[in-house]
């Protein structure tokens, strides 16, 4: 299996961190991404730098950002 198969079935290929964190806000707000997870960056100040220098250095954090994504994404896509 190449790298490029391996891409083509990952649903967040070509997709940055900033477009997820920047998705993820102005759907759930700063309040409500810090309820469904709960971090600093979310919590303390927040803003999407700050939140990307946080998840770029932070691999369970980052995971837990795309997963949200993904489920925020579904859920966009059911009810069209």
């Amino acid at each position: 299996m190449t790298i490029h198969t391996k891409q083509h079935n990952n649903p967040l290929h070509g997709i940055t961190l900033e477009v997820l964190v920047t998705a993820l806000f102005e759907h759930y707000g700063w309040d409500g991404l810090a309820e469904r997870i709960p971090v600093n960056c979310f919590n303390n100040d927040p803003s999407i730098q700050s939140s990307l220098k946080f998840l770029r250095k932070t691999p369970w954090a980052r995971e837990k950002v795309e997963q949200l994504y993904l489920s925020m994404k579904r859920l966009e896509n059911n009810d069209n």
